[in-house]
């Protein structure tokens, strides 16, 4: 892949993760509303996975949470994934709604997506309530698809937007 632009929405900035992120995303990684929807990352996390674009995200100068999207390149399937987390200090303020906007307006306008996925844990409300916000149906219930760290499987809900479907 090339190499990722800037994103800026009206008052976000999604950026290229950078090792000056490291610190400041693993620290919001580990906080307790964060860590209960995403497994514990390896060693070197956030450091760059060769198919993901990740990118953190920037709000008045200071690191609060972590973006990423992949693809499926197979022509006859072509669609993008994306993934994202902030730091609770910004939970519930319409800033998580802004990222999934500025991200997917990215791959829909300039990358010529037509689908994008995303699969939060079926329990995660509020996470399903902001992406529906951008356009997002529910396509299904994943039974047990994911291990929690307390070692229980937990329903996922596979979601997917349509590029005519983005709510700008």
């Amino acid at each position: 892949m090339s190499p990722a632009p800037d994103l800026r929405g009206p008052r976000v900035l999604l950026t290229p993760v950078r090792p000056a992120h490291h610190e400041r995303l693993r620290e919001i990684h580990r906080l307790p509303e964060v860590s209960r929807w995403w497994k514990e990352p390896d060693a070197d996390w956030p450091a760059a996975e060769p198919d993901t674009v990740a990118y953190a995200v920037i709000l008045d100068d200071r690191v609060v949470g972590f973006a990423q999207w992949y693809q499926e390149a197979d022509p006859e399937f072509r669609h993008a994934g994306v993934d994202l987390f902030l730091d609770t200090a910004v939970h519930g303020l319409g800033w998580g709604t802004e990222v999934v906007r500025t991200l997917c307006t990215h791959l829909v306008d300039d990358l010529g997506f037509h689908r994008i996925v995303i699969d939060p844990e079926a329990a995660n409300a509020p996470a399903i309530a902001c992406y529906r916000k951008v356009g997002f149906r529910d396509v299904g219930v994943m039974r047990e698809y994911c291990l929690g760290a307390d070692g229980v499987w937990r329903d996922g809900l596979l979601m997917d937007l349509l590029a005519r479907e983005l709510v700008r």
